[in-house]
């Protein structure tokens, strides 16, 4: 007699373990890019999967649960498990994983085609990576014309990375018109969505008066909110913004501190 897959560790393991772009996931579960507590994910996960009913989903979950544990062979075999049954966030999954080749053997080429293939199924990590590789010409020819549009797409399917990274291909000009009023556009809306590097973007544009005046006040502001998610640039804009003036011992010329202002 094959096991049933109990209500109550199927949500456990969506609750810790469940990516927020799955399609797959229950509507009332918000899903998580970092999974907090991966000991209780893995047996959660583990027991759900345990059961021969269990959703494809919990082998996705599964094989995030032991890449955050950094074992990447039990969550490649869990990912294709999940991707065999026709899952495009485990398809995109195992195929970075392919591709990086951590602990299993490389493949790009099988790679690709996975994250091709969650990519055209709607998956937004998909469409984010597949931007990626046509943007780095990893497993075929670079094309940034190409990586704009899989991100284009990402952006409508309200990806904040998508955002962020078609907003820098936009300031650069990289495969297609440059235009620095569209892209600060696009890093508010990923700071909207509490995107670090949007944020220290959006600093530096005030700092420097890009698509815009300059407004030292605005760039302190968004440096604080990227530094405050982790993003180490912004804080070294913020100590330079709020600490311009360096001292240094009359003695030697060494640097002795800085003269700060904000509180600093």
């Amino acid at each position: 007699m094959s096991a049933i897959a109990a209500p109550a560790d199927i949500a456990a393991c969506d609750r810790l373990a469940a990516h927020p772009t799955d399609p797959d996931r229950p509507a009332d579960v918000k899903g998580t890019l970092d999974i907090a507590d991966v000991p209780a994910a893995l047996k959660a996960c583990k027991a759900a999967a345990a059961a021969s009913d269990a959703p494809r989903r919990v082998w996705t979950e599964l094989g995030r649960a032991h890449e955050f544990n950094r074992q990447t062979t039990e969550a490649a075999n869990a990912y294709r498990k999940a991707a065999d049954a026709g899952s495009s966030t485990a398809m995109a999954g195992l195929g970075v994983l392919l591709i990086n080749g951590n602990g299993i053997r490389k493949n790009i080429a099988e790679g690709r085609t996975l994250i091709e293939k969650a990519a055209n199924a709607g998956d937004v990590e998909g469409m984010i990576n597949l931007g990626s590789l046509y943007g780095a010409g990893v497993g075929g020819t670079a094309d940034v014309a190409m990586a704009r549009k899989w991100y284009a797409k990402a952006v409508e399917a309200n990806s904040s990375e998508a955002m962020y990274q078609l907003g820098l291909m936009t300031q650069d000009g990289d495969g297609g018109p440059k235009d620095d009023v569209a892209a600060k556009a696009l890093f508010e809306k990923a700071a909207a969505l509490d995107h670090a590097d949007a944020l220290e973007r959006l600093g530096a544009y005030a700092e420097a008066g890009r698509a815009g005046e300059k407004d030292a006040k605005a760039a302190i502001a968004y440096y604080k909110r990227a530094a405050a998610l982790g993003n180490e640039d912004a804080g070294k804009a913020l100590e330079r913004l709020r600490c311009p003036y360096v001292l240094k011992d009359l003695r030697d010329g060494k640097r002795a501190g800085r003269i700060c202002f904000d509180g600093g």
